[in-house]
């Protein structure tokens, strides 16, 4: 399975690496844990810097909705910090524009260690206590 995460409670961290080739059914069943484990709220690192994909446009548009589904009726969403090399960013842009939309810090790295750094910042991590009120 290209898709490994980490879910600490302590932290409030849900990190997610990819290798390999990422398939839509592998990102939807990560979805299902990242709702069932009640994590929406956590501070997230998306890591697709080692990983490549096959998911037709329809297929990564399918999973862009579902993540917008998310957002609704309230949910109070984590930081989100997603690592891919410059070179997907035009094939996930639409994705990426999705989730920007919710009141949420979101960044775009290329390089996983300045990713860590800015979920570690003072305010990216006061933002997530800022959603347990």
């Amino acid at each position: 399975m290209p898709l490994h995460w980490t879910i600490s409670s302590e932290k409030r961290l849900f990190e997610v690496a990819c290798s390999g080739f990422v398939e839509a059914d592998e990102v939807h069943r990560m979805l299902d844990i990242l709702v069932s484990s009640k994590a929406l709220g956590y501070r997230k690192l998306f890591d697709a810097s080692d990983a490549d994909t096959r998911m037709t446009a329809f297929e990564i548009l399918n999973i862009g909705v579902r993540m917008r589904s998310l957002h609704a009726g309230g949910r109070a969403l984590g930081a989100l910090a997603v690592v891919i090399p410059g070179e997907k960013f035009q094939l996930l842009s639409r994705v990426l524009g999705i989730l920007a939309t919710p009141r949420r810090p979101m960044r775009i790295f290329n390089k996983t260690d300045q990713a860590r750094r800015w979920l570690e910042k003072a305010a990216v991590r006061a933002s997530a206590r800022t959603l347990d009120r």
